[in-house]
Order: structure tokens, then sequence, then C-alpha cells
């Protein structure tokens, strides 16, 4: 690896830069191998020298970022993320998927057309050179603080040069590549996460520090709010080469006039193939600072800028059944399955109905012929029926257990559900919610072999789970299991059993009740479980964000199980 870093120096003149993220990931790889690995991929000498050039490059150019060597890094544990009031509102873009209405809004103007990055927003703010604070978009007027989780991103530079304030705005995500090894690493297919936004977002907001640094957040800056005393020249162009001089790294951006502009929607569109960071569009942005911010904004929109989507691509098909799949809730999801169709690259022959409020409306029936496409060119959806045959043969026993279906109307939509409490889906998909990495967290209890337990006995209750010593010796016995096995199992529940109210509270299930909406219970409520138990249905619709409904499903109730 030496020898392939001096090669590299002799055969061109690297940037400073891009020599120190070289050296930087380097010596990570060394550090790793020597310290976990027990190998060694350089002499003490090499890597010496190495770390010196590091070093020597920091201080003359005063950027130091987020995983260099040199910093010795101290993971941050939180009880909860404080929250922050942002200095001016941060507003959400119009859209538009018309590519001549993209045109005639650039007029005559110059512009900067970039990715529209699908992960969450982040603002940064720096003093002396150090950063000092992020906090996350939030709701746009309020945010999370997650300063020390952004010291742990792959790339923010925790110095740069610059000693004024400095405030950008920029996305975290986590790319395709880093998604799909982490997945790869999560043997239950149910505890898999579902797309890099959800993941990214969990990771972002993670109370312990070092869980961020592990996902690999990504940084990338879109927006400069303020650097004082900088002439930027009247250009948004002029402000991002700027942030690149300061070790930032910027959303891939292509200079466009009204002329050009088509060309490099259609670049861009092939691009989404091998683009690595998930995306959701386009952003065009005037490059002319002063006209932009002269437009003003609504109280929705800026009018400096714009979003663009692609027009989806449609298919028509043919409605071969619908799948009814049940969940944890007692919920039976319809599930459209159709002939095989090519949309956006992929083969594509299923998509989620959601309730049977949607099914009557797209009047949905077998045989019918249907148009689908990929919202935000991911996810399968039906656009229209054509034929309209209508609703048929909605099952009146739950396709898991048999036991009676019924339909509810809650909030105007109407949704079927399985009424045996016994239910097998929803025993086993609340186990694995209970046991998931959020939840308790418990390593080994996967959703096949919760099947296993339930099916033999182990388990009727959540309680059970703390309590499967008492069968170690049918467990031992199993196929898949032994004795190594069983230790890492029983050594998981022990460490399970010493968590906090925020997991408990989750884990447990309540339809409705996100990871969210169970901190912000359990911070309304004292974290006091007592409190929370007995808590009247007025009480708990008076937590932001737990409704009516909630309340009327008798939380209260479930949460005293």
């Amino acid at each position: 690896m030496k020898n392939l870093l001096e090669e590299n120096r002799e055969e061109f003149i690297m940037d400073k830069q891009a020599r120190m993220k070289e050296l930087v990931e380097v010596l990570n790889q060394a550090s790793k191998a020597y310290y976990q690995e027990d190998r060694e991929l350089f002499s003490n000498k090499e890597y010496d020298e190495l770390y010196d050039e590091l070093q020597a490059l920091e201080a003359e150019t005063g950027i130091v970022m987020s995983q260099s060597p040199t910093q010795n890094v101290g993971y941050e544990v939180l009880s909860e993320l404080e929250k922050e009031t942002h200095e001016s509102p941060m507003l959400s873009l119009d859209k538009t998927k018309s590519p001549e209405a993209l045109r005639d809004w650039l007029g005559e103007k110059e512009g900067l057309l970039s990715w529209k990055m699908d992960g969450l927003t982040i603002v940064l703010t720096y003093e002396n050179g150090s950063l000092i604070k992020a906090v996350t978009r939030g709701n746009g007027e309020i945010g999370e603080v997650i300063t020390a989780n952004a010291r742990a991103f792959s790339n923010i530079p925790l110095s740069i040069a610059y000693k004024g304030q400095l405030v950008l705005r920029g996305e975290a995500v986590i790319t395709y590549s880093d998604f799909e090894k982490i997945n790869s690493q999560i043997g239950d297919a149910g505890a898999k996460y579902k797309n890099p936004r959800n993941l990214c977002s969990g990771s972002v907001r993670q109370l312990n520090s070092q869980i961020t640094a592990e996902r690999n957040v990504h940084f990338e800056a879109f927006a400069l709010v303020r650097a004082e005393g900088v002439d930027f020249k009247n250009s948004r162009k002029c402000q991002f080469e700027w942030l690149k001089s300061q070790g930032f790294e910027v959303v891939h951006y292509e200079e466009v006039t009204a002329e050009n502009l088509p060309e490099k929607i259609e670049w861009f569109g092939k691009e989404t193939e091998h683009n690595d960071i998930p995306s959701d569009g386009l952003v065009l942005l005037y490059d002319d600072i002063a006209y932009g911010e002269s437009l003003g904004r609504t109280a929705k929109f800026p009018h400096n800028a714009i979003a663009f989507k692609w027009q989806d691509e449609v298919r028509e098909t043919t409605l071969s059944y619908i799948e009814w799949s049940a969940s944890r809730t007692g919920l039976i999801n319809p599930v459209a399955v159709f002939e095989p169709v090519e949309l956006e690259g992929t083969t594509v022959s299923r998509a989620s109905v959601h309730n049977l409020s949607i099914m009557e409306g797209l009047e949905l029936g077998v045989g019918d012929t249907i148009t689908v496409y990929k919202a935000n060119m991911i996810i399968p959806q039906i656009e229209e029926n054509l034929t309209r045959s209508g609703v048929k043969d909605i099952p009146e026993e739950c396709p898991v257990c048999g036991g009676r279906t019924e339909i509810r109307q809650i909030n105007d939509v109407k949704s079927l559900y399985c009424t045996n409490p016994d239910c097998q889906a929803k025993k086993i998909k609340s186990f694995t919610l209970f046991v998931s990495r959020d939840a308790l967290n418990i390593d080994g209890l996967s959703e096949a072999t919760l099947e296993k337990f339930i099916s033999m006995g182990f388990i009727h209750e959540y309680a059970d789970m703390f309590h499967l010593d008492r069968h170690k010796e049918a467990i031992v016995s199993m196929e898949g299991f032994g004795e190594k096995s069983y230790e890492n199992l029983m050594a998981a529940v022990k460490k399970a059993s010493h968590t906090n109210l925020v997991r408990v509270v989750y884990g447990i299930g309540v339809a409705g009740i996100g990871l969210a909406n169970a901190k912000m219970l359990c911070r309304a409520f004292g974290y006091d479980f007592d409190k929370m138990r007995h808590a009247t249905a007025e009480e708990l619709t008076a937590v932001d964000g737990i409704g009516a409904a909630l309340a009327d499903a008798r939380i209260a109730d479930l949460y005293s199980e």
C-alpha cells in the first residue's frame, strides 16, 4: 500500500486536500488492521512518515477532517437531543416535472443545476475555524442539535482555514453502497432498513455518536448562508468553489443556461443509474445571488431556486391477484401482484395498495388493466385502473391464522383487520419489533428463531424472552443452535434487561407510535412508566404527536401489558 501511494505521488501532483483525504483513509486502514486484526500494513517508520505528512498538510491548509487520525475522537452519549429554533425558516422548494417550465423559470439568467439529495438537511456553524454547532432541519422552524454526531460524520472538516463566522447547509446522506453493506450484515429480513434515507435519519439522530460514526454518514454542502467578510462576486458558483477550498464536499452541479438546460437534465437522468448518493430529483438555482434574493419568498417556498422531478416512467399491465399480508397490529395489507413490467431499469411485479379505501377508489379487481410507475424512481405504485371492474372477494378469514376479519374505518380510511388476538402474525411481528435494533436490541432472536420458540411454547408474552434459560436443554439441542449460540443469546438477553424506557415504549408496538413518538411520550411523562401507564386519554392527547385516535385505542391499557 505504501508503494502504491508513492507511485501515485510520482505520477501526478495531487492537490493538498485530495492528498489529505487519501492519507486519512490509508492511515485509518492501517490502524484498523493493527488494532483489530493483528496485522501490519506498514512498518512503524512508514506509518510515522505518512502521519507526519498529514499533520504538516493540516497545519499548512488549516483544515482537519473529522476522521483524521491526528484527532482523539471522544464519542458522546446523550440522554436526548436538544431542540433549537432556526434563525430563519428552512423552506421547501417549489417543484415541477416539466423541463419546459424549468427553462421558462430560468429565462435569460445563468443557473446551477445539481442533485436534490435524499437524506437529512443539516445546518453547520463554524467560528474561529472550528465547528461549534450542527442542527437538523426538523420541521423547518425547530431542529435538533446533533453537534457531537456531526463531528463523527465521515467527511466534515472539524477545523477550517477561514476564521470568521460561517453558516452553511447541506445534506447528510448514506450512500447506496454503504446502505447495502449495512443491510447485508443483518440476517433477519424484517429487521433490514427500508431505504438509505431512513437509515441516515436514524443514524444522524442517535444519542450515541459512536453509532453515527459506524454508519459512515456523508455530508455534501448545497448552500452557503453566511461567511463574514468574503467577497463572492455575487455568484453561487463562487460560494461553492470557496466551500471546496475550505475542505467541504459540495453537491455535484452543472452550469446551465436556457439553451443547454435540456441537455444537462438528460445527462443527470442517465447518471441516476450510477449515482451512489440517493437523490429524488434536481435543484435549479440562480447563480446571481442578489437577483435570487430580490425575488423574495412565499410562506412555503423561496423564489431563488426550484426543484425538478423526472416524469415518472409509466407502464401498462394486468392485475393478476391481490395478496393479503397480515401485520403485527392485526392490519391486513392488500398488495397488488401484476404481470411483470420494466420500470426505471428493473423488473417490477408488486405494489402496495395500502388499504381498502384506496382499493375502492381505484375500483381494483383481478384481471383489470392498470398503469404502474415508481414514485421518485424507487417505490412501485399503481397510477390508474383503466378497466375498473370493482373490488371483490375481500377475505373473511386471516391469511395467517384463519381467524375472522373485519373492516374498520378510522379517520375516513377503511382497512381490513384480523380479530384473533392469538394470530401468529401478530405474535411474531410484535415480538420481532420488540427485539429489534431500536427496541430491546436482542441479537440472536431473529424472526425465524422467534417463530420456532413460539411454536415450541417457550414464548407467550414479552416477559418470557427474559426466562429462556428455563429451556436451555431444548434450545441447545435445536438445529442451528449449540452451547455457544445459547450463551451468546443469554448475554444479549441480559444486556437487554438493562435498557431505557424509550426502547420499551417503542418495542411494545402500539400502532402509530414510532420511535419519535415514543421519545415524546417519555419526555412528556418525565420518563415515569407508572405515570404513562395510568395516563388518561386527555393527558395522552395533550402530548405533541399523539392524537385522539391513539388515545381511543386504549394506549394506556396496552402499555400496562
